[in-house]
Parts: structure tokens; sequence; C-alpha cells
């Protein structure tokens, strides 16, 4: 299991996501974000090297708040060829410097995502070392396993990763509440990972983090 630090970070995440959400084409709030953090979940990568989180941020800059998923994986060494989606670098006062990258673009994360999916990873607590994730919920339908050969692209709705036979996991970048009840899934789903986070007055909303809809199975 992820071992959670007590320590610092310079810069911070938040101070991150601040520089470079802008730059992202589901971005819609202002040019100077006003960020909070606002939940999210951890995931292990086997191999015990790289970081994986998946941090809920709201944003107060634009005419009205905005909740926004972002996953990132932590490195102690730049990943090769994936230059493009660096978000930053920051000083771990433990581990030294690290290196943050879009999640999307980085392989270990796709891996254990389609496993929390498929549910052969658990969702873990951002803040305490082997710790289970409360209200992180997956599923999926169907039998075989998901691809994990994706292309991905990112649009002005969020971050879709596809497989050359056509299924499509698709990250909701834009967060959006689900109405009260049991969450259903979209028509023609065949997994999702669903969360919850806080809201700038306090409350609690969930809704889906990642959608999966099958244009075969690997």
């Amino acid at each position: 299991m992820a071992v959670i630090h007590d320590t610092t970070l310079k810069p911070t995440k938040l101070d991150l996501l601040t520089s470079w959400l802008p730059s992202r084409p589901w971005y819609r709030g202002g040019r100077e974000p006003k960020l909070a953090k606002a939940g999210g979940f951890r995931l292990d990568d086997p191999q015990g090297a790289v970081g994986i989180e998946f941090i809920v941020v709201t944003d107060a800059s634009g005419p009205q708040p905005a909740a926004y998923l972002v996953p990132l994986t932590y490195r102690g060494a730049p990943l090769e060829g994936a230059e493009q989606s660096l978000v930053g670098t920051m000083e771990h006062g433990v581990l030294g410097r690290r290196w943050a990258y879009d999640g999307c673009h980085d392989a270990v994360l796709v891996d254990q995502l389609v496993a929390l999916i498929e549910g052969r990873a658990q969702a873990q607590d951002q803040n305490i070392s082997d710790a289970p994730a409360q209200g992180v919920i997956s599923s999926c339908t169907g039998e075989g396993s998901l691809s994990t050969d994706f292309t991905v692209t990112d649009d002005q709705d969020g971050t879709a990763l596809t497989t050359p036979q056509g299924t499509t996991l698709r990250l909701h970048r834009v967060l959006r509440p689900a109405p009260d009840g049991p969450f259903l899934p979209p028509r023609g789903a065949i997994g999702h990972v669903t969360g919850s986070w806080e809201t700038p007055g306090d409350g609690r909303v969930r809704g889906a983090f990642a959608v999966v809809r099958s244009g075969g199975r690997a």
C-alpha cells in the first residue's frame, strides 16, 4: 500500500493546478482559477514506484462554481515521451523532486483505473495510509477484460480513452452531481466509477467520475 507522508510540497498541488488547468480544453473557469480541494482518492501502483491520485477541486473563478476531476501521477524521474502531459514538478519534503503528470497519459494510472472498474483494485483514502476510500464505487458488466491499449483525446467534455475495438473509457473532467437516489449508469455503459465531493456551500454531492461504453470487448 502507498504510504502517505505528512510533509511539505513546494509548490503545492493546488499551485500546480492553478497554472495548468486554464490550458485544458475542458476547463470552463477564469484565467486565474480559485481552487479548493474537494475530494478524491488514490490507487496503488503494484510496483510501488508511481503515486496515483484522483483529485477533485472546486473552482470559484467562473460565473458558477465548478468541480473538476484531475487524475495525477507522481514520479521520481521524468516519464520518457510524456513532456506534453507534464503538469509540473514539486519538491517533496521526504521523497525529493517529484514529476506530476496528467495521469490519463500515464499507462500506470490507466492500468489501475481499469483494474478498479473490473474489481481487481480498491480505491484508497487520499490522506490515510492503508485505508480504503469511503464512497468510491466501481462496477463492470459483461465478461472478459477491458483492453488498456487506449488512444487519449482531450475535448471540451473531458478525456476519452478509446481502444482499437471502439470501447471508450471517458473521464468526466467537469463533474456534475447525479440526481438523488441510486446511481443509474448512462444507457450503453458497461462500467463506471462514482464518488462524492464537497461543494462550496459545505454540502456533499456524488456523481460519475468515469464511464465505459462498449465498442467490443478485448
